[in-house]
């Protein structure tokens, strides 16, 4: 008795079940279609601001972006989509930093997980609605992200670099002479107090 009622039981939920399937392809079949008619309608029509297209520096007016080529983004791309060329500077301190020279984006190896654009601690990135890269080869989609003139850094002149070696030197000898002070006076302390041994005494 118990398999005639399991087996009618389950005929009955798989007569529903294909029911339901029914319901909505029946739905389907009166739903009206909507049709894109692109690229007719590509300049009015709106992506949503969450599609993710291709990787783009963010400029301002001036021709100047955020990137500090700290290559946060490059280790963190899971595909090694990003490649970076950097070179070191002197500052108008008379300190190194890196500088970007070459920002390389590979379009046809990113799976827009936008890992990038959320490790970037100057916000120097985003992902665009530009989806149309369609190209012949695969090496046009390696794109060169920084593609105006990267600005060069003012480099210290000579009077410059004297003035802040002689500063440099003038923090040393002050350091050295803290440092001198400090054990001398550690000294006298330790003089000051009496041997016990001689007390014993």
């Amino acid at each position: 008795m118990g398999s005639v009622s399991e087996y009618f039981s389950s005929l009955g939920s798989g007569i529903l079940s294909l029911l339901k399937g029914m319901k909505v392809t029946g739905k389907e079949f009166v739903t009206p279609k909507i049709t894109e008619c692109y690229p007719e309608n590509r300049t009015e029509h709106k992506w949503p601001e969450r599609f993710r297209a291709q990787l783009k520096f963010i400029y301002d007016g001036e021709g100047n972006h955020k990137c500090i080529a700290c290559q946060n983004c490059e280790r963190n791309c899971p595909n090694g989509t990003i490649s970076i060329e950097t070179k070191m500077v002197t500052t108008m301190q008379g300190t190194k930093k890196k500088k970007l020279v070459k920002y390389h984006y590979d379009l046809g190896s990113c799976t827009f997980c936008q890992l990038c654009v959320t490790s970037c601690p100057t916000g120097a990135i985003e992902f665009d609605n530009d989806f149309e890269q369609a190209v012949f080869t695969r090496s046009k989609l390696v794109k060169q992200l920084n593609y105006l003139p990267e600005k060069e850094e003012p480099e210290p002149t000579p009077e410059q670099l004297a003035q802040i070696e002689a500063e440099r030197q003038a923090k040393i000898a002050e350091a050295k002479a803290k440092a001198a002070a400090a054990k001398a006076a550690q000294g006298g302390a330790s003089n000051a107090t009496p041997d016990k041994t001689e007390e014993n005494k």
